[in-house]
Parts: C-alpha cells; structure tokens; sequence
C-alpha cells in the first residue's frame, strides 16, 4: 500500500460520542514521522481539543510507527534542530502534547512499533497491540541509546526486560508486549481496530473533566509522589477539583445509589 502525496500525513476520523481516531499516513514509510509528518499530528491533536474525549492513535499499512524518519534528519545532521519551527515539532514535544492532552489517547499498534514508535506507545494512555505486531529499540545497533523510547521504557518496565529490550534490539510480539506490561491487551489483528473503538467508546461514557484530571493524577502520582500519605492528599484535592468544575460528581453518586440500593445491596 502507498500513500498518495496528496493524502493528509494524519487521517482524522470523528466517530462520533467523543471519540476520535488519528492514523499516521505514510505506509510507505513505515510511519516514519518526518517534521512535516509532526507538525500534522499535532495539529490533530489540537483539532481533538475539547471534541474528544478520548482518542485513537493508529498507523496506515504494516506499521504503527517506525519512529523519527532517519533519511530526514541524516540530511539535517544530527537532527538536532534548535529553531523556534523545531522546537515545535520535535517528537519530544508531539510526546508531551500526548501527555498533556485532556483526551484519553489509546494507541491501537497494527504493526512495527520501532524507536520512536515504543515511545509513542508510552506516552499514550492505554494501549492495545495486535498479537502480529513488533515492538523493538533498533538505536544500539546504529551506536546509539534511544534516547526516548529507552527512558519511557525503563518507566513502564521492570529493569530486566527493559534492559533486554534496550540490549538486544530484540523486537517483542504484540503478545509478549501485553504479557510484560508495555501495552494493556493484544488482539488478532483482524479484531484490534474494533477493539480500540470499543475501549474508546466505553471511557467516553465517562464526564470530560473527570477523565482528564485522572489522567493528570495516573502520570502525576506514581512520577512525583512518593509517601502514601502525600498521595492520599492529592487524591482528595483531584476530587475536589473535580467537583468544582463539574456536576458529575452528585450525578454519579444518584447513579450509584441506585445501582447498589437502598440497603447498600447490589
């Protein structure tokens, strides 16, 4: 499959309910994401700015994301581009407009997650792969640490199995991604986009606001607090916070009173 130069870099689909679904548009690159490539997800990301709660992130053709494209910054040097337009575009910062998004971002990895694709994977918020999909770090192979899929990885693995895939530039399967907890399930392939949108349209049942601050406290909490009293504390002030900025809070309670009845039984 080749992705006509007239086609958008980023699909953007809006499904409807809240959820909308991002696709990296250059198959015959593997997904290798050029500044132009950047510069187009992250305006898709704004566009899903208060109209999506919650997001999928996807790749066109066999791959999710094969990372930075290496052809572009060999011909750039070192890549290393310190302009205010690089600054912008760098995949640094298309991770922390991830990150910081108040949509739920799930990535749905249909094929080679490589380098900068396992960074990808990371900094969204929940992720499905396809049980056919390659998930690896090739950077040591080239003489290099990875720079950003390394360090993410190292945050969301025990030290043995990021070391090994640091190390080895092994690839894992989609299903070995899911069984080491660098990706939440994995699926046949045939069944992965169905099942991104399933997850996607049972957590935009949810309140907007109520999404967004629990996704600040998931990636606040376990990187900046580290005693449980001081966590407890910030879990009640992320309610409070909550509370004053949405109704969702005595409408969830009626819910659930009525759920569990009036005697406190289910």
């Amino acid at each position: 499959m080749s992705a006509n130069t007239s086609e958008p870099l980023v699909l953007h689909e809006d499904l409807g309910d809240g959820v909308a679904r991002l696709t990296l548009n250059r198959p015959e690159k593997r997904n290798a994401m050029s500044r132009a490539a950047r510069s187009a997800l992250l305006d898709a990301l704004d566009a899903c700015h208060g109209t999506a709660k919650v997001i999928i992130l996807t790749g066109a053709g066999s791959a999710f994301c094969s990372g930075i494209d290496l052809k572009e910054a060999g011909q750039e040097g070192t890549g290393a581009d310190d302009t205010v337009e690089g600054r912008r575009t760098s995949w640094h910062a298309v991770q922390e407009k991830i990150r910081h998004h108040p949509a739920i971002v799930i990535a749905a990895v249909n094929g080679f997650a490589l380098g900068g694709g396992v960074t990808l994977v990371n900094s969204s918020d929940l992720a499905i792969a396809a049980h056919e999909a390659r998930l690896g770090m090739p950077e040591l192979g080239f003489g290099l640490y990875p720079g950003l899929a390394g360090p993410s990885t190292q945050l969301r693995l025990s030290p043995k199995r990021a070391a090994w895939m640091v190390l080895t530039t092994d690839r894992i399967s989609g299903t070995t991604a899911a069984e080491w907890g660098l990706v939440n399930e994995a699926v046949p392939l045939a069944e992965l986009a169905d099942a991104a949108v399933e997850l996607a349209r049972r957590l935009a049942r949810f309140d907007p606001v109520s999404l967004d601050w629990s996704k600040r406290a998931l990636h606040e909490i376990p990187q900046h607090i580290s005693d449980w009293t001081t966590a407890l504390r910030y879990g009640e002030d992320l309610r409070a916070q909550i509370q004053a900025r949405s109704d969702v809070l005595s409408d969830g309670a009626a819910t659930y009173r009525r759920a569990v009845g009036k005697n406190g039984e289910r």
